[in-house]
């Protein structure tokens, strides 16, 4: 998967029969949907892919315990299944995961006991494993440094564990198998009418300053928080239907979760559940809900949200992590859906929603990691008809994604790749510079830098350290650390000079700044 490559294809002539705007989950998933059923495809990302909330989740593939107390069977129904079906596709990026929710009232053995048998039932043949009741002991040889005064016990479950932004690469990769063209770093200025229909777009190499003019059969808005932006384009005057929720997470030492399993807290100060779970040798804490006036590229986590997490955090911990022990502190916004009448972003859908204009303009909005092959599969049923496609049929659901293959006994940051990580590997064992950590304090070698150049389409030392590796949200501060070896890395295989390694290395250390307390 080479940029070079794609943008040779995005000059020559003709017509795509689907134009995608947006390189998060769902425009991804649009990509690989619409190149498997045959048609010819092109995605385009404004900055990189997953740059924005798609690599800021809480790295769960869950059915969504929350929606069950609330009630709303059909997408705890939709999410499991997706759920199962991601486990089964993307082995090398998605685990069964066991979740402990601590009891220290007797009503909470029945009460929770039996909503996650329900969950268990929903997920039918594709559940992970069956939820079970702990006792105390059970429950602290789970998770040793477990608040203990009180404690009964506790209730077993289990849900899927991902790499949100390791997934958004193999999902470009998957488009590109399948013969779609995908291009990070371009920007889709404007859409292209005629008689009143919308017939392409209007975009902008943002490294090069080159302008396009694309043709296109359908338009797809799949731009996440930023798709009233680019509905507005179609229409000025057009009503947002997005309401920007933002969720913070931090990221601490492993120490703070001892045991094999994630915590699954159900009922914080603001009645949103909160996980502290093992992730890539960190904890991660999170999350929060609050509503946000306007989407950001790059959301900072307020005060109070912090606070939020840690407090309630201190409640089911026996060491009670600070603002000291947080290495990183990441915000990213949800699009959820507006909806007349409701209180708090708490109690807007995690649904998704497809949108058609009056011309002819198609756009997702809502919905969520676990559910992205779903919504990509309704988008396209939806832009078969508005370009006048040929009917083909869905095929994802069985299909695997780049790299599918069980990865047992590597660690995280290389069982990722999945069957490319024997190549990765040799790589990594070419030469002592290859084979060097970027710091101590992180697991990836320089030859991770070079295979996310080389294949992964990895154009700045922020793609690199954010998202092709996860430095920046394991240790934002080891990750400004490692970057100018990281940018001496690529400027080598880039053929970029002294000025931009500068360049680099500065822009990286103002935003990761921003991950720091």
């Amino acid at each position: 998967m080479r940029r070079e490559d794609m943008l040779q294809r995005l000059g020559e002539p003709g017509a795509w029969d689907v134009v995608v705007v947006g390189g998060g989950a769902s425009g991804l998933g649009c990509a690989v949907d619409a190149a498997a059923r045959g048609f010819r495809t092109l995605l385009l990302e404004q900055d990189d892919f997953a740059k924005a909330t798609s690599s800021r989740s809480t790295k769960l593939v869950h059915g969504g315990v929350r929606y069950l107390e609330q009630g709303n069977i059909p997408l705890v129904m939709e999410a499991l299944r997706e759920r199962g079906l991601l486990h089964r596709n993307a082995p090398h990026l998605v685990r069964n995961l066991p979740f402990v929710v601590p009891r220290y009232k007797w009503w909470e053995g029945p009460f929770f006991g039996v909503g996650l048998k329900l969950y268990d039932l929903l997920a039918g043949r594709l559940n992970l494993a069956r939820s079970r009741l702990l006792n105390r002991e059970e429950t602290i040889a789970r998770i040793p440094n477990l608040e203990r005064e009180n404690l009964l016990g506790g209730v077993l479950y289990h849900d899927g564990q991902f790499d949100d932004a390791r997934l958004a690469i193999s999902l470009a990769q998957t488009a590109v198998d399948h013969g779609a063209c995908v291009l990070n770093h371009v920007r889709v200025t404007g859409l292209v009418k005629r008689d009143g229909m919308i017939v392409g777009v209007h975009a902008a190499d943002q490294e090069t300053g080159t302008a396009y003019e694309v043709e296109a059969r359908v338009v797809v808005n799949a731009t996440g928080i930023f798709a009233d932006g680019i509905r507005r384009l179609d229409d000025p005057a057009t009503a947002p239907i997005v309401q920007p929720s933002q969720g913070v997470h931090l990221v601490v030492d492993r120490s703070f979760l001892a045991g094999d399993a994630a915590i699954m807290v159900p009922h914080t100060d603001d009645g949103r559940v909160l996980f502290v779970i093992p992730w890539h040798g960190r904890a991660v804490i999170g999350t929060t809900d609050t509503p946000m006036p306007e989407a950001q590229l790059e959301p900072r986590p307020l005060a109070d949200e912090v606070r939020f997490i840690l407090r309630n955090a201190a409640r089911y911990l026996t060491h009670d992590p600070t603002e000291a022990d947080v290495l990183c502190a990441f915000a990213g916004q949800r699009p959820l859906v507006q909806e007349p009448g409701a209180k708090s972003t708490k109690e807007l859908s995690r649904g998704h929603l497809v949108l058609v204009s009056d011309a002819g303009l198609v756009t997702i909005v809502g919905g969520k990691w676990t559910t992205y092959r779903h919504m990509a599969q309704d988008t396209i049923d939806h832009a078969i008809a508005v370009g006048g496609l040929s009917e083909r049929p869905c095929v994802t659901e069985a299909m695997p994604v780049h790299g599918a293959r069980a990865t047992e006994g590597l660690p995280d940051h290389l069982s990722c790749y999945g069957t490319d990580a024997p190549a990765v590997e040799a790589l990594i064992a070419s030469s002592p510079e290859m084979s060097a950590l970027l710091d101590p304090r992180l697991p990836y070698a320089g030859g991770a830098v070079v295979w996310g150049v080389r294949h992964e389409m990895a154009r700045t030392v922020e793609d690199v350290l954010s998202r092709r590796t996860r430095c920046l949200l394991l240790d934002a501060r080891a990750s400004i650390d490692a970057a100018p070896v990281v940018a001496a890395l690529m400027a080598a295989e880039l053929g970029r000079d002294g000025a931009w390694v500068t360049a680099q290395v500065d822009a990286y250390r103002a935003l990761a700044r921003g991950y720091l307390l």
